[in-house]
């Protein structure tokens, strides 16, 4: 029976993975840990490794991955900027991962952190279960009649902006391959990022990351948005300057941010920190602001979207273990 190493294993990893790989004649080893070059002889005897977004997948970890036997690396995420591509090639490593798991997870907690966040619902919750049901400080504003800036329309960002132009929002997008057609569907105008920036009260980031969109929120971007704009980042990270961020935050001009992603989130988010001292300056001080709000990289978190990542990771490692070709859109 074929084996995989699972990786950062946490509870919802089993639940799911477990047995979607018992149906498809596979069996799984969990690790809690991290894949890195100290862990990766943990997958000896394992034709392949199945790793998320904070497993380190460099050069020098695939030469200690193909050293011990495995010859298939399956990502149970749809990013892969952690992932040494040129390396794997060059070991012989086949790359696999999950382009598309549930687009509407991520899509609706876009959505729920831009609600909590401009109806102050965290704040409003915590007055009432200490039985403060003053209604001081919560006012927000609606959503109806504003301008949405959508940075990027792949299926979430284009979820995402159908959601808004539900609330009577009109919505601008801004994308290097735009999809006129849908666009026109959904009343929705393409623009250039910078008159995006000018005119939305809200944006919403739903970009891949890479050389072109790393830290494409910086002191300039920030600089050039609308007074009282709401950011919110349920992508990737490293997207957003932090420190040019803060100092947005500590000026008054963001009238508030959400983030699901952080740009130095390894080692913190999916973790339980709470008996510790949080190391992370940055992320220490963004916990400190009242019009901040943050999840833990929760958004995917969802019984269908976990269903589906199970789904198509198995699929994949199955395809690989059988000497079947990988499909053209989970290759790498």
């Amino acid at each position: 029976m074929p084996t995989f190493s699972v990786y950062d294993t946490k509870p919802y990893d089993r639940d799911y993975l477990a047995p979607a790989a018992q149906s498809a004649g596979l069996a799984c080893r969990f690790h809690d840990f991290r894949l890195d070059e100290d862990t990766a002889v943990a997958a000896r005897g394992a034709a392949a490794v199945c790793i998320f977004v904070n497993d380190r997948a460099d050069r020098a970890v695939l030469s200690r991955l193909a050293g011990v036997g495995v010859r298939h690396l399956a990502l149970r995420s749809a990013g892969f900027n952690h992932v040494d591509l040129a390396a794997a090639r060059d070991l012989g490593l086949s790359v696999t991962r999950v382009p598309a798991y549930s687009p509407h997870a991520v899509a609706e907690h876009t959505v729920a952190l831009l609600l909590a966040l401009v109806r102050k619902i965290p704040r409003a919750h915590n007055r009432v279960r200490e039985l403060n049901f003053s209604l001081a400080g919560l006012v927000g504003f609606d959503l109806h009649g504003k301008t949405a800036g959508i940075i990027g329309t792949g299926k979430i960002g284009r979820l995402t902006a159908q959601i808004l132009r539900g609330f009577g929002m009109r919505v601008l997008a801004t994308d290097p391959l735009p999809d006129a057609a849908w666009a026109a569907v959904h009343d929705i105008a393409y623009v250039a990022l910078e008159p995006l920036l000018a005119q939305s009260d809200v944006i919403s980031l739903h970009a891949p990351l890479n050389p072109e969109t790393h830290h494409l929120i910086n002191a300039a971007t920030l600089a050039g948005m609308k007074p009282g704009v709401v950011v919110v980042n349920t992508s990737r990270g490293r997207l957003i300057d932090t420190t040019a961020l803060i100092a947005a935050l500590k000026s008054g001009g963001l009238g508030g941010v959400a983030l699901d992603v952080y740009e130095e989130e390894s080692g913190v988010f999916f973790e339980d920190l709470s008996g510790t001292v949080l190391a992370d300056d940055e992320l220490s001080r963004l916990l400190t602001f009242p019009n901040v709000l943050i999840t833990a990289h929760q958004a995917f978190l969802t019984h269908e979207a976990l269903t589906e990542i199970a789904r198509v990771t198995v699929g994949n490692i199955r395809r690989v273990a059988s000497g079947e070709p990988s499909l053209p859109e989970t290759a790498l």
